[in-house]
């Protein structure tokens, strides 16, 4: 069962997501307990199968790291993303007051499924520029390198993200939606496509995902954008999809040996303390030697 799992994991991920957020609307279910309970279900089923199936052995072993990707992951998951998720419609209706309040969602009128792709495909545009922007300028970069601080890739990683890095990705990729209008069901139903996929990103699993590396940013493909190689890590920057990774040039597949020598910061990370705790982490954007990498 759990070779099954292994084999057809990001078809049953994503797939059942959809399933199961489709139901839901038809039943008229509570739509963000079902996205959040399907995504919750995904990560364990993950990390269950990094015991069975590990892609690297020695990741499953803690280097000091547990701590700091379980503090990021309470701050992110328990106060940075309902914060910013609250805060958001307000910031765009106060944006939106001069003009006579909320814009009309001109897609009304489209199939909610075509609603959807469109909402995803602008999420992951917005998301991908804004990931490349985290490695090319060097204020963004030290943001970004909490996330790539860890020098292994394992289910609890997923949310280990400066605050600042979390805020900016969401603003950036939501806003503009509820600017134009963009009903729950729409937010909701980009979420159960992309977040099963996101759930999965970090996972130590020796998967194989064949055709859909070139559709989804899978774990097989994501581990080259942890490289510690510039030359390695500078691709993949798609969120959930790798679409505008192949549009902008930036994918990077290798499906032999599909492994970077090693997962990290680049060289010395320019002076970012990735050894230090959580806090001291998030403190050195204050330091003189912030920012130069």
């Amino acid at each position: 069962m759990s070779t099954f799992l292994v084999r057809h994991l990001y078809l049953l991920a994503v797939g059942g997501s959809v399933a199961v957020f489709s139901a839901a609307l038809a039943l008229g279910w509570p739509l963000e307990a079902v996205v959040l309970g399907w995504s919750v279900l995904v990560l364990a089923t993950g990390a269950l199968l990094e015991r069975r199936h590990p892609f690297d052995p020695s990741w499953r072993q803690s280097q000091g790291d547990v701590a700091v990707d379980a503090t990021s992951a309470a701050v992110v998951i328990g106060l940075v993303d309902p914060l910013v998720k609250a805060l958001l419609p307000v910031l765009a209706v106060a944006l939106l007051a001069p003009a006579g309040g909320p814009a009309a969602w001109r897609l009304g009128p489209w199939p909610l499924a075509l609603q959807v792709l469109v909402a995803v495909l602008w999420i992951e545009f917005a998301k991908y520029w804004s990931h490349r922007a985290h490695h090319e300028v060097p204020a963004l970069w030290w943001l970004h390198a909490l996330h790539h601080g860890s020098e292994r890739l394992y289910w609890l990683n997923n949310f280990r993200f400066h605050p600042l890095n979390h805020l900016l990705n969401t603003t950036v990729s939501l806003l503009p939606l509820l600017l134009l209008g963009a009903p729950k069901e729409v937010l909701l139903g980009a979420v159960a496509l992309t977040q099963p996929v996101l759930m999965l990103q970090h996972l130590n699993v020796r998967s194989a995902s064949g055709w859909l590396n070139h559709v989804f940013s899978t774990n097989e493909l994501h581990r080259w954008h942890h490289s510690a190689s510039p030359a390695e890590a500078n691709s993949n920057f798609g969120s959930a999809l790798v679409l505008w990774d192949h549009v902008f040039g930036t994918f990077r597949h290798r499906a032999a040996d599909n492994r970077p020598a090693r997962i990290g910061l680049f060289g010395d990370g320019g002076g970012y303390p990735a050894k230090a705790g959580y806090v001291q982490q998030l403190a050195s954007m204050f330091t003189p030697r912030c920012c130069r990498v």
